[in-house]
């Protein structure tokens, strides 16, 4: 029987995710989570709520995933081949260097990032859990330790964690850190004899040799680690957001050795990446979307400084300044956390973008950061019907 502290948390939380994620979620088993009020939206136009590609789903990879379900009366292949070579050979380039035949081997799939969280959560050494050194971060980790009943303690507690749990790019803050920040955080604060976890799904945007900033590219770094102090260092990714294919849920962890994959691999549940995922995963990876991807660094970048100048300009029409607002996260990012330092154009600002048929991702729902809320970097267009909605925001008295 839940507690009355439990029954009220739960009342609250209906209240601050609305009537609209209210139909979708059930808060007192599942965690919030932004692109679910699309749906309800008559007058809906684009989803800002969301951090995937700006540029929409790859054509090529959209046709092949179609034409893949005229084969859903077959069992997808066991050994998730060929998608899972050609990523790894997308993800390890040898012009940069790089090995993909070892990556390969310390790789899985799964049904999106979500079912790996939950696999290598359940693996981890008991004890602790804590997230990475932000107040707060994508939310998925927390709910897997908490489902897996660890006892979750905020990052700064002193008390080491057998479990830590890191989002590089944070989202939704959109702090980053380089790789040798990255490496040199990890050897300080994980303890011997335990898992970290590090979600690099939004890294993908840095650049065309985003592996060189990467853990993708410290696979002998990573070895010596697990070697040396027996900290089990796993990458993952979520594929559904710089492909924009969050419909057909596609993920990809890399473990610390291809003996830890193995053991991992036992306890996976068969078939988990359908017959439809496997083949957009194939394409992707091809060059028939290497036009896409170059695009994406091309345009993101640009797009998200007009958004941001746009954003100022609103700013200074309804308070009289420019510059107080809080923009945060690196300009590469797919995304823009912001801090109108108000509950209440906060709160009007996720209410007017809803009825715009634009959703943004409120700060308070599963966040708390009832000031703030997140926005998708899209096509100026796209956006400017984001800042009409928002002329007039209302302000605290």
């Amino acid at each position: 029987m839940l507690s009355t502290k439990d029954s009220t948390q739960i009342q609250k939380e209906k209240k601050i995710i609305g009537a609209l994620a209210e139909k979708v979620w059930d808060a007192k088993t599942q965690q919030y989570h932004g692109g679910q009020e699309w749906k309800f939206l008559n007058n809906f136009v684009e989803d800002f709520s969301v951090t995937t590609n700006g540029l929409g789903t790859p054509k090529h990879a959209l046709k092949a995933a179609k034409e893949a379900l005229n084969f859903c009366g077959h069992y997808p292949p066991g050994d998730q081949e060929p998608a899972k070579s050609d990523l790894a050979k997308w993800m390890a380039p040898a012009k940069l260097g790089l090995d993909w035949e070892n990556v390969h081997s310390r790789m899985l799939l799964g049904n999106g990032a979500s079912e790996l969280i939950d696999l290598v959560t359940r693996v981890s050494p008991r004890g602790y859990w804590k997230p990475g050194p932000n107040r707060v971060q994508y939310k998925e980790y927390e709910r897997s330790a908490i489902a897996d009943k660890r006892e979750v303690i905020p990052y700064s507690d002193p008390r080491p964690a057998t479990l830590t749990c890191l989002v590089n790019p944070n989202n939704p803050t959109g702090s980053y850190m380089h790789i040798e920040e990255l490496k040199k955080y990890i050897e300080e604060t994980a303890v011997d004899n335990s898992v970290f976890m590090v979600d690099e799904s939004m890294q993908i945007w840095h650049s065309n040799k985003f592996q060189l900033d990467s853990l993708i590219s410290q696979s002998e770094w990573i070895e010596n680690l697990y070697k040396t102090r027996k900290i089990a260092v796993y990458i993952m990714h979520s594929w559904t957001k710089i492909w924009s294919c969050t419909g057909i849920r596609l993920g990809s962890v890399l473990c610390p050795t291809a003996e830890l994959a193995s053991e991992l691999k036992k306890l996976q549940v068969p078939w988990s990446v359908n017959v439809a995922a496997l083949r957009f995963l194939e394409v992707v990876c091809s060059e028939e979307e290497e036009e896409y991807l170059n695009k994406t660094w091309e345009l993101t970048p640009k797009w998200r400084a007009s958004e941001i100048e746009k954003l100022r300009e609103l700013e200074k029409s309804l308070t009289g300044e420019s510059g107080n607002w809080k923009l945060d996260g690196e300009d590469f990012l797919s995304w823009i956390w912001i801090d109108f330092l108000d509950e209440v154009t906060a709160e009007d600002a996720a209410e007017k973008a809803r009825q715009a048929g634009v959703p943004v991702r409120p700060g308070k729902n599963g966040y708390k950061e009832y000031t703030k809320v997140r926005i998708a970097v899209r096509s100026p267009e796209k956006v400017d019907i984001l800042i009409n909605a928002w002329k007039d925001l209302k302000r605290s008295q």
